[in-house]
């Protein structure tokens, strides 16, 4: 078995080798295509208009990037974004790449898969070309620029975030981007599923909305309801396009598989599913999100499940039949302290409503998983960002340090202390 494994990954590794030199060998004869005009982008591009900057972005499909590169970037899984800046300020701005994409693409780094083991002066001239069409820093006040981003690719629509970063100012634009060739949803940033008016709580202040996120279930189901699936631990509150901003810049990316479509919250699957891949590929922890009939003073809310697998980053990458780790406290944790991050995070509180379940007593869910938590609920409050570690202000509701002080002295069998 020990010489076994190590042969199978030095075949993959000569696979994975001989497919690319077959994807790249009709590049050979690159040539800079002769009508590389990003006026198809610009005539399908989404705007949006803030503080006397205007951006503009469009995804590129295959099409695109045949007649803009002379090859097919997507091939490589790489998904480029023509971004436009009409700086109507009077300073200079710089677009902070990482802020679209904390995973982003170098041109060079797009480039290199095109090379070929004897192109030299070709080799150069790719480089150059892709370098030439990425887009440039800064942009001048009162000038416009433009060029292309190479990202990691959706599927569906795209949240593209763009921000300015100038003298002592952040100019922040999230936009909903159509993916060629993709599912579009329309209206994006307003979900595809909405509640009749007659079905919405309206929450005036915050002690309305912690009553009624206290009366939401504590737990998905099964497809029938009759058998209780992984526990409903955070509460999202505020925007979508403030939500998915704070989400993309920590990482977070669509991502749907089959094992979401057995969790029902409100008799239908979740209306929104994002996964934070860990290094090499590995599943890490996911968000299934359900738009709950609940507003809080205009803005919407959504009820999550946040969890990890067993094993975690280790798990392998690909593995499709993933089971809910035990500590489920911890992955909502961890996503509190990641948003924290994120500087769209405005408000943290905690309430009552999963249900407390112990380590020798834990509950069960789906795939004879277990789990065990402090019956808390994190719901996290948005906004447009940026914000600061400072800024973020704690709601005094469950008082969370002593709710685990608590929780710890009972399960050491301490609790006369």
């Amino acid at each position: 078995m020990s010489v076994v494994r190590p042969l199978r990954r030095a075949l993959k590794r000569v696979v994975f080798t001989a497919s690319l030199v077959l994807a790249i060998a009709g590049c050979s004869t690159w040539q800079a295509p002769p009508h590389a005009d990003d006026g198809p982008l610009r005539a399908r591009a989404v705007s949006a208009t803030n503080r006397d900057v205007r951006v503009s972005a469009a995804v590129l499909g295959s099409e695109d990037s045949v007649r803009m590169f002379g090859v097919d970037i997507e091939k490589t899984h790489v998904q480029s974004v023509w971004v436009e800046v009409q700086n109507g300020t009077s300073q200079a701005l710089w677009l902070l790449r990482s802020g679209t994409d904390p995973d982003y693409f170098s041109p060079h780094e797009v480039a290199w898969p095109f090379h070929t083991l004897l192109g030299g002066a070709t080799n150069t001239q790719i480089d150059d070309y892709f370098s030439n069409l990425g887009f440039k820093n800064p942009i001048p006040p009162g000038e416009t620029r433009s060029g292309i981003l190479f990202t990691n690719p959706d599927r569906r629509t795209k949240l593209v975030n763009i921000d300015l970063f100038g003298s002592q100012t952040l100019i922040p634009f999230t936009l909903f981007a159509p993916v060629p060739g993709g599912t579009s949803v329309p209206q994006y940033d307003q979900l595809s599923f909405a509640y009749p008016e007659t079905e919405i709580t309206d929450c005036p202040d915050l002690a309305s909305l912690r009553a009624a996120l206290e009366r939401l279930p504590c737990c998905a189901t099964n497809a029938d309801g009759t058998v209780n699936a992984d526990p409903l631990n955070a509460v999202l509150v505020g925007k979508l396009t403030d939500i998915g901003a704070a989400m993309v810049r920590r990482n977070y990316r669509r991502d749907l598989r089959g094992s979401d479509t057995a969790q029902r919250v409100f008799g239908r699957e979740a209306d929104a599913v994002a996964r934070k891949q860990a290094q090499g590929g590995a599943p890490a922890t996911w968000i299934r999100a359900w738009l709950a009939p609940i507003r809080f003073q205009g803005q919407p809310v959504y009820v999550v499940q946040v969890g990890r697998p067993v094993g975690g980053r280790f798990v392998p990458r690909g593995d499709a039949h993933l089971i809910l780790h035990g500590n489920v406290d911890e992955a909502r944790n961890f996503l509190i302290q990641d948003l924290m991050y994120s500087g769209g995070l405005d408000k943290l509180g905690f309430v009552y409503g999963v249900g407390e379940a112990t380590k020798t007593q834990p509950r069960a869910t789906l795939d004879n998983a277990t789990y065990y938590t402090d019956g808390l609920r994190a719901v996290m409050f948005f906004a447009t960002r940026p914000l600061s570690f400072s800024d973020v202000q704690l709601i005094d509701w469950v008082p969370y340090l002593e709710q685990r002080e608590a929780i710890q002295r009972k399960e050491t069998g301490d609790a006369s202390k």
